[in-house]
């Protein structure tokens, strides 16, 4: 029975510590745009690699 003086103060903590992580992802926008990232793979980069110039050319 003592155990759950201990054990309600820890869980009422993680509870806060959740509700706190959840307002900061809210408020920091990182819920702004669900469906960029899981379209992004679906499409080819733009970005190609340049070809190196020789070195030998001045």
């Amino acid at each position: 029975m003592s155990i759950i003086y201990v054990l309600i103060p820890i869980a009422i903590f993680f509870v806060a510590m959740g509700i706190w992580i959840f307002f900061w992802a809210v408020r920091s926008k990182q819920f702004e745009d669900l469906e960029k990232e899981g379209l992004s793979i679906l499409f080819d980069e733009d970005n190609k690699p340049k070809p190196s110039a020789d070195k030998d050319e001045p």
